[in-house]
């Protein structure tokens, strides 16, 4: 399985990657959407995106449009964010979003929401 960490900060990139490696997990990162996007059509096919909300250049949401816009459905994609209001969450999931991650976050939480997406075993 492979896994697309966007995410602008280099912390949150490489504690995502520590969290799913020790899955089993392959990672790759981008620090923004577009280059999320770059990603995406330039790699072998990724099973799982997470993406932050608030980047640079492309924000999370931006990117999560265009990669269902251009066809990328058997993507999963979990928003990985602070913004907790219910508004965020419920653009997310209308744009595409499969899953909804709050920052903070610790390991058993994002195990969670991989067993919700049925990307790994309790």
């Amino acid at each position: 399985m492979r896994a697309l960490i966007v995410d602008d900060s280099r912390f949150v990139r490489g504690y995502l990657r520590g969290l799913l490696e020790e899955k089993g997990i392959e990672c790759e990162e981008a620090a923004d959407g577009q280059a999320g996007m770059e990603q995406l059509k330039q790699s072998p096919s990724f099973d799982l995106a997470l993406v932050d909300w608030n980047m640079p250049v492309m924000g999370g949401l931006e990117m999560l449009q265009q990669l269902r816009a251009e066809g990328y459905g058997d993507v999963k994609v979990m928003m990985v964010t602070t913004e907790a209001e219910n508004a965020y969450i419920l653009r997310a999931l209308d744009a595409g979003a499969d899953e909804y991650l709050m920052k903070p976050f610790d390991d058993e939480a994002l195990t969670e929401k991989l067993v919700m997406l049925g990307l790994v075993e309790d």
